[in-house]
């Protein structure tokens, strides 16, 4: 029996084009944590980067036949994340509310543990936003997602030195800060 391989983005791009919705559903499913790494990074806030993400594949569905070079979709599509997230972070400084507070109360039968899981999450978001961007878009594309620095540097226009000299310095700032807490934690026992 043959193994069939995985069609390519240039390959699932002209499908989609053609109305093939499974084709962009690959797309979709093949970047998302790459497109949310990103929004992330831009936004500090997992549910803004959450909306900057289905805004963006609205708008790649939308707009596919701009898409020039089907086989680089993916640095396409981060652009429009790119440009969603900076347009989300302009409203939100014309806006400037207060974000609300909320308690995590623990899961039912599982004391603590949504709780605990709410802080570590809340304390590791904090600690990713006193990184900066060009920091927090590396460390979250190349640790999370796996994407090499040549991929990094050429969308972040810049050198694969200065990608890994970002991730090096994003790494040592985050050891700082959640260490920190590791230890606090520790030491009350």
């Amino acid at each position: 029996m043959a193994e069939e391989t995985a069609p390519t983005d240039a390959l699932c791009v002209e499908r989609a084009r053609s109305g093939d919705s499974a084709a962009f559903e690959i797309l979709v499913r093949r970047h998302f944590r790459a497109a949310f790494s990103l929004a992330f990074a831009r936004t500090g806030n997992r549910f803004d980067a959450e909306d900057v993400c289905q805004d963006a594949f609205v708008a790649a569905a939308e707009h596919l036949d701009q898409c020039r070079e089907p086989a680089k979709f993916a640095a396409w599509l981060l652009r429009i994340v790119r440009n969603r997230a900076h347009n989300l972070r302009a409203y939100e400084r014309v806006r400037a509310a207060e974000p609300l507070l909320h308690d995590t109360a623990a899961a039912p039968g599982v004391p603590g543990t949504e709780a605990e899981r709410a802080e570590l999450r809340e304390r590791l978001e904090s600690a990713l936003q006193q990184l900066s961007e060009a920091q927090r878009t590396v460390v979250l594309l190349h640790d999370l997602d796996g994407w090499p620095h040549k991929e990094i540097a050429a969308m972040l226009g810049t050198s694969e030195g200065m990608s890994r000299q970002h991730l090096f310095a994003a790494r040592r700032r985050l050891r700082a800060i959640l260490g920190r807490y590791v230890l606090g934690e520790c030491a009350n026992e």
